[in-house]
């Protein structure tokens, strides 16, 4: 993969110009000082040359011979030579030395000369160069010295108009390093100052198309889901989500709940009488009236069952709660008065029956339709509960469980157990802590049973705040290897106190150990609350802390959180792995998530994974990890935990 490159263009072209400026004047400078230092000893050369042809000349007179010694030295002198020797092979005839002071005698420039007019005699001079003792003059060099400071100044102006043509490619690149490291909404638009312009708007232009298609992938992923899982007219789930859920919560361990159907009778008499717009508008008013009942029950799935024919999942309700939900229910329904046929006092009937893990869907659907049956043999609007030898009398009220929670709270907390979530390669992403607390008789209670709990009583901020001490402590002491994920509620994330509280602990902590720290957040709530807890979740990241979106698909939202959150990894909820190798509508589901995800780097893991061949559809549909009982058991955090080591070994023996 190409990488940009770390210098800027203006800076590239700026340090080529300079460059080559500075080695066009040191070219001269030195072709200069080389012609100059030539153009000396040419001229003392000719100068010696008629210094010897003068000597001579003299020698071959007979009486100019003997006046050498009057006149020679102070030719000799006004020439600069230190040292001259006339002679012949018999002996020197003639000599003289200067009296100057050399202090570096390799300086001196050596001649020898053969007399023309006095044959078998030679002349052998040394002699100081030209310029050698020259100094700089202001005067002599004022015009080189002046021609390098134009140059100079030139240089500077030269440059300075370089930098503001090539200003707009500037600010071009610097776009472009900006969308390379990720902010591509910030800089969709470019200035009009960016060069060449072309280039900007060709850019501005892509950007554009790209979100375009972001945006219709996310609508068509949203649509997908939506029209695999959701009931058009209501908004309500829809058959196949329902029977999902369900099953999903009969697989799981110690879960129990409440199935609920309602039926409005005689309607196709209604819809051939008063038509089908008709109908469905008595449809939309019943969906409204159940949604708005079950927003209290967190866990609960609300669906159009068959066209005239509702059903909702209560898990972890007690009997003697469903019951109570059935009857504002009924009386909320008898208030509705239905379109002639209909009759005001026998259109409506519910049926309830109970379950618990380990039974058969079949027989659970089954169970509630015979409860209906059973109301609408009543003659009226009512309801009936399907008797069954396993009752669930786990009836525990808010003021019970306020109780219990406030002794749990009080007594160091809840106790914490950790499951890893395991990468394609084998090595633990994190160790997700999960929190588990005692009842009166000192049986475990999982977290599924006690949180709709908490948030009902309103502890959910004191439950997050004790989980998240205990990391932190864990995280202090633990090797600088482990990572730990930590749940935290929407509802704590709506609290202020708990904010500032968390970002004060945040804050005091060092960022080695931040840094191997992450936060779940459920999705539905994210989703919900999404333009409050935004702050929190950039504060979040930006100190250091990996952020997970956890339960992604327990309901059906837009994905568009995924871009704006800038989330580290999404926890697919286990309800969408469970037996995902038979569900082709889950599969379809997590395609349109991993779609969702593929223009980020957002990465899926998925939860709850049970054995061998939900694992291997899941690598198949392009998820990056896993977590479940297929890879490592939940253990207590006074418990051993496995290595790293340990943990590439088992994912490798089971990959």
């Amino acid at each position: 993969m190409r990488k940009a490159s770390g210098m800027k263009l203006t800076n590239r072209l700026v340090a080529f110009v300079t460059l080559i400026v500075i080695c066009a004047i040191f070219v001269i400078f030195i072709g200069g000082a080389v012609s100059f230092r030539k153009l000396g000893q040419d001229y003392l050369t000719h100068y010696l040359d008629g210094v010897v042809e003068v000597i001579d000349q003299e020698m071959a007179d007979p009486e100019g011979e003997q006046s050498l010694s009057r006149w020679l030295p102070k030719l000799l002198k006004a020439s600069n030579v230190v040292d001259l020797q006339i002679g012949s092979d018999a002996g020197v005839v003639y000599a003289f030395k200067g009296l100057q002071s050399i202090t570096d005698p390799a300086i001196l420039y050596h001649s020898h000369y053969d007399l023309k007019d006095n044959p078998g005699f030679y002349v052998r001079l040394k002699s100081i160069p030209p310029y050698t003792e020259f100094t700089y003059s202001i005067g002599a060099m004022s015009s080189i010295s002046l021609a390098i400071v134009i140059v100079i100044l030139g240089l500077i102006w030269g440059l300075d108009w370089l930098r503001r043509q090539l200003y707009g490619s500037e600010l071009l690149e610097q776009r472009g390093r900006l969308i390379l490291a990720g902010r591509v909404d910030d800089n969709a638009e470019g200035d009009e100052q960016e060069w060449p312009a072309t280039a900007s708007l060709a850019l501005d232009k892509m950007i554009a198309e790209l979100k375009d298609a972001r945006q219709e992938r996310s609508r068509f992923d949203t649509f997908i889901r939506t029209h695999t899982f959701l009931d058009q007219l209501t908004g309500a789930a829809n058959r196949v989500l329902f029977d999902s859920r369900l099953q999903s919560m009969l697989q799981d361990q110690e879960t129990y709940g409440a199935v609920i159907l309602i039926r409005i009778s005689d309607w196709d008499v209604l819809v051939t009488e008063k038509g089908k717009d008709e109908a469905d508008e008595l449809i939309q008013d019943v969906g409204v009236i159940l949604s708005n009942l079950v927003q209290r029950y967190p866990d609960t799935v609300l669906s159009r069952y068959f066209e005239a024919e509702f059903a909702i999942l209560l898990s972890q309700q007690s009997t003697k709660e469903v019951k109570q939900f059935t009857n504002v229910m009924m009386h909320a329904l008898d208030r509705l008065v239905p379109s002639a046929p209909l009759e005001s006092d026998n259109w409506c009937h519910i049926g309830v029956t109970f379950c618990a893990s380990g039974e058969r869907r079949g027989r659970i659907m089954d169970e509630a339709d015979m409860a209906l049956r059973s109301a609408q043999l009543q003659g009226s609007n009512s309801w009936y509960a399907f008797k069954k030898d396993q009752q669930f009398e786990d009836g525990r009220g808010n003021v019970r469980w306020r109780t219990l929670l406030d002794a749990v709270f009080s007594n160091n907390g809840p106790l914490l157990y950790q499951q890893p979530a395991i990468l394609l390669d084998g090595t633990v992403l994190h160790r997700e802590l999960l929190a588990r607390i005692k009842d009166e008789n000192g049986l475990l209670i999982k977290a599924s049973r006690f949180l709709t709990a908490v948030e009902q009583v309103g502890f959910s901020a004191r439950m997050d705040r004790l989980v998240i001490g205990k990391a932190l402590l864990m995280l202090k002491n633990e090797p600088v290897t482990e990572v730990i994920s930590v749940n935290v509620s929407a509802e704590a994330l709506l609290d202020k106190a708990f904010v500032k509280w968390l970002r004060v602990e945040l804050l005091q902590t060092p960022r080695t150990v931040l840094n191997r720290l992450s936060f779940e957040i459920p999705e539905r709530g994210l989703v919900k609350h999404l333009d409050t807890i935004r702050p929190v979740a950039k504060m979040l990241v930006g100190l250091g802390c990996k952020l997970v979106v956890d339960q992604a698909g327990r309901t059906i939202v837009s994905t568009h959180y995924i871009k704006d959150i800038r989330a580290d990894y999404i926890k697919l909820h286990r309800s969408l792995v469970r037996e995902i190798n038979l569900r082709q509508e889950n599969q379809l589901f997590v395609r349109s998530m991993l779609g969702a995800c593929a223009d980020s780097d957002v990465q899926v893991i998925a939860v709850g994974v049970e054995n061998a061949k939900e694992w291997q559809v899941l690598k198949q549909l392009g998820v990056k990890g896993g977590q479940g009982r297929y890879f490592s058991a939940e253990i207590s955090t006074e418990s051993p935990s496995l290595s790293n080591e340990d943990s590439r070994a088992l994912f490798r023996k089971r990959y």
